[in-house]
Parts: structure tokens; C-alpha cells; sequence
């Protein structure tokens, strides 16, 4: 299992960490330069990356937290001036009805391709993580790979054999992008380079996709979260998710929850590698809450807003006349779209989703990308995705 501070993997909608909050491992006193892990076992730094952490965590410039708004309001069109505003925008009808259906179409090609038992070890839960391998997991940034519902395991980890396989599956991830001629055609449509361009990108690249699928009855809740603190790039934060839907999502499905504004806060935590567990050989992750990210107005939405990091606000996670109250009290706001539609939004926006408790499911196809080197901009080495050596990140080629 992942060795984190609070036993959680990222990134992506449907994988977020522990109501715990992390902090930064400490170092044993007279340990050799080795630290101590959550369950006591000694872990080898990895200079390197430490070193990256350590930069990107120094506090010398706190806009390595913020979101860089690449396009002005001068000349642009109502979708830019609404997401620069917002954080957030909806575009209708994204994707016409046929170009949904064949990406579900062949999404059901795969999997009737798949084995189950090839992800035994590969659950993902937002409140701990106790079934999933992590070398699975971090194999999975250049390859395909079914990730499985909480609820489609047993106590004791072992796949369910009364749900069918297609019921099983959170998410596939992360590379349909690039390895899918489906998703592929998707991803580098002129549709998708045309937005990216009005939005004010220069060099954009793809780092990760993902299929979720918010299986009915089952889906997991996705608590409180900004996805730069998975996706950092350097100096400034240029992630952009392209979350498109592929069925209709309302508050009974798990539609996605926003806080519109967000994207102008500092991020509030950073996800990554750390080291290698000495015992295991296996990668470290830590989830790193930022105590000063630059927002030291205790009266301001975005110090309030730590309180929920990684959480879900007010009632749990299901949705009911009380957590929707408390959720809208927070500042969120439901996000009801129809198959087809896109929602836009950078990595700093606050944004969560509840559990699918009806028994319609809520699939989706989302795009992160982030800006590239042609634009001054550096993926973080100690983020958890890395491609393997000799591979980069696609680009849009604008």
C-alpha cells in the first residue's frame, strides 16, 4: 500500500486523501538521514526530490501557489470572461450525442477486454486508501489501468463476484489520451485546442485522462479539493481541467460542487513523492498541508476553507436537504449538467462531489493539462505522475 501520512493517493476527482490532515515527515534525530514512516519503518531520503519539496515549500514567493490567469478580459470571448471571473464554466453541448456515445461505446469495449483480477489491490477510497498497491498506481501515468469502487471489494479485499465487471470499475486511467485512438481524437480535437487557445494557453501539454464512471448505488464521494496540489507545475500554477460529461449529472447522481472564486486562493496542500521505504523499496507519498501558503487573513473564505481541506463540509457525504444546505453555506454550488457538456476550470478551484446513491451512474472523461516548456513552465519532479524516461507529456501543438 501507497506509504503516505495519511494513506491516501491522488490525484484526480475520484481519488483524494484522508479526513486527516498531513504534515511534512519528521526526521529522527540521529537516524542516519533517514526518516521514520506512519508505520514506523525507516524510509530512504531522495535527495532530489526532497530538495524539489523543500524549494517549492521555502515561502519566498508565495504566488507559486496561485493560479496564473493567462488570458485578459480585453477581446475575450464570454466563456474566458466567465472562467477568469468564476473559476468555473460550463460549456453546453461540448460533444454532440454521437461523439458521447462512442466514447462510452468504447470505454464497454475495454471493458468486456478486462480482467478483474488484474486490479485486485487497486481500490480507491477518499478517506484512506487500505486496498491499493502502489506500484500499480504509479505505473498507471503511462498506461491504462481499471481502478475499482470501495464497494466493489470485500472486508477483506477481495473482489466482489455478486456485481457485474462493468459495475466494479471508479475510474480507468491515465493515459486513454494518448494510447486510445477514441479518447485520443477527443483529446487533440481542434474543439479542445480551440477553448485551450481562447483561455490564453501558450504551450499546452497532457499530462493525464481519466474515465470515471460514479457507478449508481455505489460511487464514492470526492471531498474538498484543488487539483494543482496533484498536477504542480513551476513558477505558477497552470493546470486546467476539461471535465466532460457523458451522462446527465444532477445532486442525486453526484454532480461536481464548485466554489466559484476559489481559483483566486493559494493552493492548500501539495501531494507527492518523498522518498523510497527502505523494507519495501516502495515509493513514499506525502501529502503535505501548506500552514503558510501566502492567505494569513483568518476572516478570509480561503484560511476558512482549510478547515475542509480534504473533507466533506457539514452533513457527510451523501446528499440530503441538510448537507446541501451546509454545502451552500460553505460557498458551494451545485453544477447540474447534460451529456455533452463541458466543465472548465483551473487546479486552484475548490471543488468536491457526493455519493451516487441512485441507481443512474454518472460517467465522465476528463483532461489535465497543464502549460509546457515553451511557456517558461516546469512539471514539479516530486509530482506523483512521471512519465518513463525518454517519454514527455503530449502536446496540443496550438
Amino acid at each position: 500500500m501507497p506509504k503516505t501520512e495519511n494513506e491516501q493517493a491522488g490525484p484526480g476527482e475520484d481519488e483524494r486523501p484522508s479526513k486527516k490532515q498531513a504534515t511534512e515527515p519528521a526526521t529522527a534525530a540521529g537516524d542516519g538521514g533517514k526518516e521514520k514512516g506512519a508505520n514506523g519503518s525507516s524510509a530512504h531520503r531522495n535527495p532530489t526530490v526532497e530538495a524539489n519539496l523543500k524549494e517549492a515549500l521555502a515561502g519566498e514567493d508565495k504566488s507559486l501557489y496561485n493560479y496564473h490567469m493567462p488570458a485578459g478580459e480585453k477581446g475575450a470571448s464570454d466563456v474566458t470572461k466567465t472562467f477568469n471571473r468564476d473559476g468555473v464554466v460550463v460549456v453546453p453541448g461540448f460533444c454532440s450525442a454521437e461523439e458521447v456515445a462512442g466514447m462510452k461505446k468504447r470505454m464497454q469495449e475495454l471493458i468486456d477486454a478486462w480482467d478483474p483480477s488484474e486490479s485486485k489491490g487497486s481500490v480507491f477510497h477518499t478517506y484512506g486508501n487500505k486496498h491499493i498497491n502502489t506500484n500499480y498506481f504509479l505505473d498507471s501515468a503511462a498506461t491504462t489501468k481499471f481502478f475499482l469502487e470501495p464497494g466493489a471489494v470485500d472486508e477483506k479485499g477481495e473482489i466482489r463476484s455478486d456485481i457485474p465487471k462493468g459495475e466494479l470499475i471508479n475510474k480507468v486511467g491515465h493515459a486513454l489520451h494518448f494510447l486510445d485512438p477514441v479518447f485520443t481524437a477527443y483529446a487533440q480535437s481542434e474543439k479542445v485546442k480551440s477553448l485551450v487557445r481562447d483561455l490564453g494557453y501558450v504551450d499546452p501539454v497532457l499530462p493525464q485522462s481519466m474515465y470515471i464512471f460514479k457507478q449508481g448505488k455505489i460511487g464514492g464521494e470526492v471531498t474538498s479539493h484543488q487539483d494543482s496540489s496533484y498536477l504542480y507545475t513551476v513558477p505558477r500554477q497552470t493546470c486546467l481541467g476539461m471535465w466532460l460529461a457523458l451522462d446527465d449529472a444532477d445532486t442525486h447522481n453526484g454532480c461536481l460542487w464548485a466554489r466559484k472564486g476559489s481559483h483566486k486562493e493559494p493552493l492548500r496542500n501539495i501531494f507527492g513523492r518523498l522518498g523510497t521505504e527502505e523494507e519495501s523499496g516502495e515509493m513514499r507519498l506525502v501529502n503535505k498541508l501548506l500552514d503558510d501558503n501566502g492567505d494569513n487573513n483568518e476572516e478570509s473564505t480561503g484560511f476558512k476553507a482549510r478547515k475542509w481541506c480534504n473533507v466533506i463540509p457539514g452533513e457527510g457525504p451523501d446528499y440530503t436537504p441538510e448537507s446541501d444546505a451546509c454545502l451552500r453555506a460553505a460557498g458551494f454550488e451545485p453544477l447540474p449538467v447534460k451529456a455533452g457538456d463541458l466543465v472548465c476550470f483551473p487546479g486552484t478551484l475548490d471543488h468536491l462531489s457526493l455519493t451516487n446513491k441512485s441507481p443512474a451512474a454518472r460517467h465522465t472523461f476528463q483532461l489535465h493539462l497543464v502549460e509546457g516548456p515553451g511557456d517558461g513552465v516546469k512539471w514539479a519532479d516530486m509530482n506523483w505522475m512521471q512519465y518513463p524516461a525518454g517519454l514527455t507529456f503530449p502536446s496540443l501543438k496550438l
